[in-house]
């Protein structure tokens, strides 16, 4: 078996062809959990995959309480496997409005996700947003760094996202080889199976619109909205409670 590490460093890997400056992204998305929570600070990462963000938050907030949810047997696998015990793990799928009470209870100062929220469509999205501002506290922050794209200079923005992964890119294995060879893994087989059997093939990028985020998190409660990085449509859209 290829291990736990050295899957979440090929996923790593694997993620910086499409998102050259992604460590930037962390690094500003955990400034802002610390500016909001300071050093201890109650997070939830929505859609977390393997853990990326929130074992970055312990490590620069190691007296935070994270909680991450994902509905990926798989990449929840890789996370048990490889991230601190204190980020707590829980199996739910965001769609369902379910999920909710499923983890430990509110509030949260900080709300986070990461390359994720783009797959969901519109109401799934604003059913979501709602839920997170439901368990936020007063003045507590939802920050999404993803694929966002403002209408203004937007194919502008699209090329410049083509050549800094061009720039990036040295190394030969993307998506589809990734998720192809954790097939071949036999100790990951029941994961895969179990993935398999909920369906989770990821359709074509769903909500990666601003307009549609921000008017989804006014929508919900939020009462500040803006972007506060980005680098082509690669964007950390924040937003106070």
């Amino acid at each position: 078996m290829t291990s736990a590490t050295t899957w979440l460093q090929r996923w790593d890997a694997q993620q910086e062809t499409y998102l050259p400056d992604r460590e930037e992204r962390f690094e500003v998305l955990v400034d802002l959990v610390e500016i909001v929570g300071g050093t201890s600070p109650r997070v939830l990462d929505v859609a977390c995959g393997p853990g990326s963000l929130g074992a970055r938050v312990l490590a620069r907030l190691p007296e935070s309480e994270v909680v991450g949810v994902d509905a990926d047997p798989v990449l929840l696998a890789l996370a048990r496997a490889t991230v601190p015990d204190r980020l707590t793990l829980v199996d739910a799928d965001l769609r369902d409005p379910g999920w909710v009470k499923r983890i430990p209870a509110g509030p949260y100062d900080a709300i986070v996700s990461t390359t994720a929220l783009h797959w969901l469509r519109e109401p799934d999205l604003r059913q979501l947003y709602r839920a997170c501002a439901g368990l936020l506290r007063p003045g507590g922050l939802l920050a999404n760094g993803d694929h966002i794209e403002s209408p203004g200079l937007l194919e502008l923005a699209r090329e410049l996202d083509r050549r800094r992964a061009v720039r990036h890119d040295g190394h030969a294995e993307d998506w589809a080889g990734w998720w192809g060879a954790v097939r071949e893994d036999a100790e990951l087989r029941a994961a895969v199976a179990e993935r398999d059997r909920r369906g989770f093939d990821h359709p074509e990028r769903s909500e990666t619109s601003r307009e549609v985020h921000e008017s989804a998190l006014r929508a919900a409660g939020f009462h500040e909205v803006d972007v506060l990085w980005r680098k082509g449509t690669d964007a950390v859209l924040a937003a106070l409670r």
